[in-house]
């Protein structure tokens, strides 16, 4: 009993590891169709700031709320400065934020170095049903589980959601009916890359903030998006849950390595038997 309750909790942590990590790229590329091979460094320097305030004494939580707001203003920045002026270039946008990628890791490291910075927390252990779990884990859980229901509601119930819909499908008609069409680029991206920090914040108390620490969920958070199709909401939920049982099983089972070329290999099968991804046959929906 207490293999299967352990199962079911790494499980559940997996699937809330990966909807923290694609959330903010499901609205960047999977709505606004932008590669953006930065989303790794906007995580890290959620990461970051998250650590600095943290060591500097602010909660944990104003820490989180910080690194999201000073990311999310950067993603404003980054996409008044370079991003719109790509739209409709997928080669011209992935070089750009590539070079963008480079640029964070360099100039991160030159000016805090190449070695990683740590954040103690004081979080310490739960029982719950003879299981001894990390309570800094079960918030993780909850922090994802909120991020999801809250994107989710805020594009489909608010007329800032359906405007940002009705813009990513059909942006002349949007204009035509009077959207500002950069503005709502501007906001999207925006929240997307405050999505990216907020994560990278979550993360830092267990991974720490390093320069490199981006390449260690860009693919992962891609993969997740990329699998859950064109309903980049609901098809990067369906793909972590699907992705995060897989993992945790076989991480739990054999080892993590195995768990992460697991997940890697059946993404592969899925998308030659689903090409479209998972909600590739769903036409209507977020």
């Amino acid at each position: 009993m207490d293999q299967v309750a352990t199962t079911v909790y790494l499980v559940i942590y997996a699937i809330a590891l990966l909807v923290l990590i694609s959330l903010g790229l499901a609205v960047i590329f999977g709505m606004m169709r932008v590669i953006n091979l930065a989303h790794g460094e906007f995580m890290m320097l959620g990461a970051y700031v998250c650590v600095l305030a943290g060591n500097a004494g602010a909660p944990l939580w104003v820490a989180a709320t910080v690194s999201a707001v000073l990311v999310g203003a950067f993603g404003i920045v980054v996409e008044r400065l370079i991003i719109r002026f790509l739209y409709g270039r997928i080669i011209d946008t992935l070089l750009a934020t590539w070079g963008l990628s480079l640029f964070l890791v360099g100039g991160v490291t030159t000016v805090f170095g190449p070695q990683g910075r740590s954040l103690s927390t004081s979080f310490g252990n739960v029982s719950f049903g003879g299981l001894n779990l990390s309570a800094y884990n079960l918030l993780l859980i909850g922090v994802a589980a909120s991020l999801a229901i809250l994107t989710w509601a805020l594009a489909r119930f608010t007329r800032f959601g359906l405007i940002v819909r009705g813009t990513m499908q059909d942006p002349v008609v949007a204009s035509a009916l009077g959207v500002d069409r950069g503005l709502i680029y501007m906001a999207t991206f925006g929240y997307g890359a405050a999505l990216a920090g907020l994560a990278g914040a979550v993360l830092a108390p267990i991974t720490g903030a390093s320069p490199t620490m981006g390449l260690l969920f860009v693919a992962k958070a891609f993969i997740t998006v990329i699998v859950g199709g064109h309903l980049p909401l609901l098809g990067t939920l369906a793909a972590s849950g699907f992705f995060g049982a897989i993992d945790g099983v076989v991480s739990y089972r054999w080892s993590s390595v195995l768990g992460e070329v697991s997940v890697l290999v059946v993404a592969v099968i899925l998308l030659r038997m689903l090409p479209s991804g998972i909600t590739g046959r769903i036409r209507r929906g977020l």
